[in-house]
């Protein structure tokens, strides 16, 4: 039998405050999403501003890192170079940059997905609240 580290809700509180703190330095509005291992939203916040849209656009895209354990730019990537047939992909939807899995001694034990701003805004925003819990 394996054993693995698993997200507390105190972990995701720390990857929520220190996101948020990212979000509010850069004048971002924002929502940060937060998953488990399996995809299973485990917070989720829109700061004021935030376009409604955004509070289905960011636990996508944390779903689809938490259970394709890699940021989910990778998919966008792929579409984009002209692997459109990956749009059919069961599962996931969030397939655009900002969701982030959260990597601990080697297991992707979540992720953490934001919408509201520039994709690779949203990635920053979400790689700040990661590094409050692993310090990367």
């Amino acid at each position: 039998m394996q054993s693995k580290p698993y997200l507390t809700l105190a972990d995701v509180k720390t990857i929520a405050a220190a996101a948020e703190a990212e979000a509010v330095r850069n004048n971002w509005a924002v929502t940060i999403a937060i998953v488990d291992d399996g995809g299973h939203l485990m917070w989720q916040q829109r700061l004021d501003g935030a376009p409604p849209i955004s509070s289905h656009i960011a636990p996508a895209k944390a779903n689809t890192a938490a259970l394709g354990r890699r940021e989910s730019k990778i998919y966008e990537e792929l579409i984009n170079n002209g692997r459109i047939s990956f749009l059919s992909a069961p599962q996931i939807a969030g397939m655009l940059e900002g969701g982030v899995p959260v990597v601990v001694e080697g297991h992707v034990i979540g992720a953490v997905g934001v919408s509201g701003v520039k994709s690779n805004e949203d990635a920053q925003v979400a790689k700040a609240g990661i590094a409050a819990l692993i310090g990367a």
